[in-house]
C-alpha cells in the first residue's frame, strides 16, 4: 500500500471503530450465536448443525449490513464535512482516495468479522465441539463470506460516487438480492425460450456478482468439504470484480465536479 494511501485507510479504520454502530452490530450478532446455543439445546442430536447454521448466517447478515452502512456514505461524507477539500488539496489523487477509503473499511470488515467468529467458537466448543477436518469449511464458508461482503462494499462505495446515501442503500440492496439469484434469473431465461427474455437475463447474470456460489453455510455446517477449485475460482472472480468496481468509481469520481 503507497505511502499516499495508508494514511486514507488508516483514518477510515479508526473512524469506522469509533462508530457506536458497528460495536451494536457485532454485539448483536454475538447475541444472535448465543440464541443458537439455546436453541441447539432444544434440539436433540443436531447442536452444532443449529449454532453452525445460526452464526454463520449472523456474521453474513451483520456483516451485509455494515458493509452498506458505511460503504454508501463513504465519499459522500467527505463531501458533506467538507474534510475532502482539504484531503484533495494534499498530494493525494482521487483514485489514491478511494483506494484508501475501500481499503480502510474494508479492514474494519475482516477485524468485525474476526470477532464474530471468535464469539461462533466459544459457542462452539461450548456445547462440546471438537476440532476435525470437517471444521475447515467453516473457515472457508467465512472466507466466502468475507470475499462476499468485499465485492458488496465495492459496489457500495461505486453508488456512493455519484449518489446519495439512501438511494445508493436501495441500489446496492437490488444488486446484492439479484446476485443471490443470478442462477434462477439465469434459469428463467432458459425456461421461457424468448429471445428477449434470454438476452436480459443473460445480460444481468453476467454484469451483476454471483453471490450463490460464495453460499457455503450449509456445506460447513454438514461437515462437507468445499472443493479447492471452487476457492480459487471465488478469490479470482472476487478480486476482478473488485478491481473493475474501483476503477469504475475512480473513472466516475474524477469526473465529478465537487463545487
Amino acid at each position: 500500500m503507497s505511502a499516499t494511501v495508508r494514511p486514507v485507510a488508516i483514518n477510515t479504520f479508526r473512524e469506522a471503530v469509533r462508530d457506536r454502530v458497528l460495536y451494536n452490530l457485532v454485539l448483536f450478532a454475538l447475541l444472535m450465536i448465543g440464541a443458537a446455543i439455546l436453541v441447539g439445546g432444544v434440539s436433540i442430536g443436531i447442536v452444532q448443525l443449529v449454532i453452525i447454521n445460526l452464526g454463520l448466517s449472523s456474521i453474513s447478515i451483520f456483516g451485509l449490513v455494515m458493509a452498506i452502512f458505511i460503504g454508501v456514505s463513504l465519499v459522500y461524507k467527505e463531501i458533506e464535512k467538507r474534510t475532502l477539500y482539504s484531503l484533495l488539496a494534499k498530494p493525494i489523487q482521487r483514485w489514491q482516495f478511494l483506494v484508501g477509503k475501500y481499503a480502510g473499511l474494508l479492514l474494519t470488515l475482516v477485524v468485525n468479522t474476526a470477532f464474530m467468529t471468535l464469539g461462533l467458537a466459544a459457542a462452539f466448543f461450548y456445547v462440546g465441539g471438537r476440532i476435525e477436518r470437517g471444521n475447515l469449511s467453516i473457515l472457508t464458508a467465512i472466507y466466502f463470506i468475507l470475499l462476499e461482503l468485499a465485492m458488496v462494499t465495492a459496489v457500495a462505495m461505486f453508488f456512493s460516487c455519484f449518489s446519495s446515501p439512501m438511494l445508493s442503500t436501495l441500489y446496492t440492496l437490488a444488486i446484492y438480492i439479484t446476485g443471490v439469484f443470478a442462477n434462477d434469473i439465469h434459469g428463467i431465461g432458459d425456461f421461457t425460450k424468448s429471445p428477449v427474455v434470454l438476452t436480459v437475463t443473460r445480460a444481468i447474470y453476467y454484469l451483476v456478482p454471483n453471490f450463490h456460489n460464495f453460499n457455503a453455510i450449509a456445506t460447513a455446517a454438514h461437515g462437507d468439504s468445499i472443493p479447492f477449485a471452487l476457492i480459487w475460482q471465488n478469490s479470482l472472480y472476487a478480486i476482478l470484480y473488485i478491481l473493475l468496481l474501483l476503477i469504475a468509481s475512480s473513472a466516475i469520481f474524477s469526473r465529478r465536479n465537487l463545487k
